[in-house]
């Protein structure tokens, strides 16, 4: 963990502005934008200081969306997909939206209802160079894509493989 900083303080945790929700290190949050028209940015809580004028700080870890990445947003990745990235940065507590979830890959495909804060992480991912840990994930289907959690799924009877419904449709047609 970081070292906190002369002037300032390490606490325990922080009330989002305007709520009753508290924020501690270990959590997600959605972070406000500086372009108002792109979606909240979603962060893990590393750290939360406090300054002697009482200006709270949070060191975060970043995650990306998949068309933040250097590859880009692919076929098979989920609406709800993150990359934990390895980067970190300091803001200013204020800029907190709210806190969500970001779930393992077979925790969010286990779960009955997605809710607007639940989001889901198969990857790491280096920013610098765009390398993801795993390199490689289980492929499904004819097509050999990985499993994007949004696209149905049906297993067949005789072969007991996995099939996306899109592919049998279009091997039927």
């Amino acid at each position: 963990m970081a070292k906190t900083r002369p002037g300032r303080k390490d606490v325990d945790s922080y009330t989002i502005r305007g709520t009753n929700k508290i924020v501690r290190a270990g959590d997600c949050v959605l972070m406000r934008p500086s372009d108002t028209s792109k979606p909240p940015y979603v962060a893990r809580v590393e750290k939360i200081e406090q300054d002697n004028r009482n200006n709270v700080k949070v060191r975060v870890r970043w995650y990306y969306r998949p068309e933040e990445s250097i590859g880009g947003r692919r076929q098979f990745h989920g609406a709800k997909e993150l990359f934990l990235s390895d980067h970190y940065d300091v803001q200013s507590a204020h800029t907190i939206e709210g806190k969500c979830v970001v779930h393992s890959f077979k925790n969010y495909t286990k779960l009955e209802n997605v809710g607007a804060e639940d989001y889901y992480c198969r990857f790491e991912y280096k920013a610098a160079t765009g390398a993801f840990t795993p390199d490689r994930v289980a492929v499904y289907c004819k097509c050999e894509m990985p499993y994007n959690p949004d696209d149905l799924m049906v297993q067949c009877e005789g072969c007991k493989d996995w099939f996306f419904v899109g592919t049998i449709l279009l091997a039927w047609a």
